[in-house]
């Protein structure tokens, strides 16, 4: 599945929302892997048993998901075990996300300097740029202007699974005239609730079924735009693609469909509650998705996670969690743990928000293996946080906005809050999840908001199985050692040879980029 490894980068993939059961050794974060250095190779092994769903995958190290390298991940389900819906007639993967045309290193030092990235250049459907649907917004000589044209028969049913793996703005998806029936999201069938739109926020997946049911006079217009943003400098960073009826007539005309009201706070919030898990649906197993009652199981461990906005410590700008802005040691903590160096991290991340001043520190949660964890974010700031969980999916339980307390848990959903891996956070509102612990290793928890994230708005959360477990993956032959480690590595006898010579120019890279980001949005994995 990796398939990309740029010389010029050391590199790291992960599988945002494939959660590596019983294999905490391969998550591709830095706290469980090296990165790959420049001209190795190193493959990745995973089984996804006991998943299906939408999911992509991404360069995880120093802000490189900006420049590209993502794609889908489609999980199918088993032969022996129907979906809860008649077979879609085409599977169709669609990735949005804004883009800008800075290099992610010019885009990581705007945020050293203590700045925020300010407007996107644009928004991109699967790596292209929208379609001149105004000549005035978008005039000829704007750089990435290539349209996906979307091709579709009459009369038939399509799965269309969206993802946004963009660096830090929701994104509000609509297909002009046509209906967006939810079926599934990150690995959960929901129940089947139609949308003329849906908010997909950063880091989030969703699968909709559409049915080509429309006058074939025109094309329609897909578009990917801005949410909660309320100015005119962003009127311009919109994505539009075409959905190409065989049959149409003529091009796609007209304004494009309206999004949500800006000012309506309640509407994406409301949204996002209506998401609810079909109880009924078999998913990886024949058992219904609903016989795991988990609003009848004891919460064994609490975290209130608080997060801040950019400050200075230590003179740099960075962002926490609870007070604390993770410090990413040269040695990932799974191999710490594995070979029983000391030292490296601390079980000792708050269960709440303090009074300290912040800092940075490698600062981790200490779960019990085996129990039930509650979790509510608090979002105090003025964008949509999105929190990821590796390892695991959780049932988002509740959300609302203001403070939240303990009363706050009798507005609880208990029965079908959907199971997924990413969970978005409003501005002065707070989210609430509960996670089963019942996979053994350390899974890092982060925001998806990538310059949050690179500024230190991540932690990990410890969970070791106190008996040894044969079922579980052993620690890989190919590990790559760093760090305090460093010394047990060999060289590879294979590798790639790179002169020191720039073999592009600034343009040039663009161009590559530009390329292999058209390249893999239309490369997923599958699993029979």
């Amino acid at each position: 599945m990796d398939v990309l490894i740029w010389h010029w980068l050391c590199f790291h993939k992960r599988r945002s929302g494939v959660q590596q059961r019983k294999n905490p050794w391969q998550d591709g974060v830095l706290g469980t892997n090296c990165p790959i250095p420049a001209g190795w190779n190193w493959t990745y092994e995973f089984q996804v048993k006991d998943q299906i769903g939408s999911f992509f995958y991404f360069p995880s190290l120093n802000f490189q998901r900006a420049s590209g390298g993502y794609g889908g991940i489609t999980i199918n389900n088993r032969d022996i075990i129907p979906l809860p819906f008649g077979t879609p007639d085409g599977d169709i993967t669609l990735l949005i996300s804004d883009w800008y045309t800075q290099t992610h290193q010019d885009l990581r030092g705007v945020l050293d300097d203590g700045n925020n990235l300010g407007v996107p250049d644009g928004v991109l459907i699967n790596g292209l740029g929208p379609f001149r649907y105004n000549e005035t917004l978008l005039p000829e000589n704007v750089g990435f202007l290539m349209l996906l044209f979307l091709a579709v028969e009459t009369g038939k049913t399509y799965r269309l699974r969206v993802s946004n793996v963009g660096i830090s703005t929701s994104l509000n998806f609509r297909i002009q005239n046509h209906n967006l029936v939810l079926v599934e999201t990150e690995g959960s069938y929901t129940n089947q609730q139609n949308y003329t739109d849906m908010d997909i926020h950063v880091g989030q997946s969703y699968s909709f079924l559409v049915t080509t049911d429309q006058n074939t006079s025109t094309d329609y217009y897909i578009v990917a735009s801005p949410r909660f943003v309320n100015s005119s400098s962003w009127t311009k960073v919109v994505g539009v693609a075409v959905l190409h009826y065989s049959n149409s007539q003529g091009p796609a005309s007209g304004p494009l469909p309206d999004p949500p009201n800006v000012f309506d706070t309640y509407y994406s919030m409301n949204q996002a509650r209506s998401i609810r898990w079909n109880v009924t649906a078999s998913a990886a197993r024949p058992n219904p998705q609903g016989s795991f009652r988990y609003g009848d199981i004891t919460v064994t461990d609490v975290y209130v996670i608080l997060n801040r906005p950019p400050e200075l410590i230590n003179g740099k700008s960075c962002t926490t969690l609870n007070g604390i802005s993770y410090f990413s040691p040269s040695t990932p903590l799974v191999l710490a743990e594995q070979f029983k160096v000391l030292g490296v991290y601390k079980l000792d991340f708050p269960n709440g928000p303090t009074d300290r001043p912040a800092k940075l520190d490698t600062s981790v949660m200490n779960v019990t293996y085996k129990g039930f964890v509650e979790i509510i974010f608090q979002n105090n700031g003025t964008v949509v946080y999105t929190y990821h969980l590796d390892g695991y999916a959780f049932f988002v339980v509740g959300m609302d906005y203001g403070l939240w307390t303990e009363n706050s848990r009798g507005t609880y959903n208990k029965w079908d809050g959907v199971a997924r891996c990413t969970t978005q956070v409003f501005p002065g509102a707070w989210t609430a999840i509960l996670v089963s612990i019942d996979n053994s290793g350390i899974w890092n928890l982060r925001t998806e908001n990538l310059d949050a994230w690179y500024l230190g708005q991540e932690t990990y959360m410890s969970a070791v199985n106190p008996k040894i477990d044969k079922t579980e993956t052993a620690f890989p032959e190919n590990a790559i050692y760093c760090g305090l480690l460093s010394s047990l590595q060999k060289d590879q006898s294979h590798r790639v040879k790179f002169s020191g010579a720039n073999c592009f120019t600034d343009a040039g890279r663009a161009a590559v980029v530009a390329f292999l980001i058209i390249l893999l949005s239309f490369f997923h994995f599958r699993v029979a």
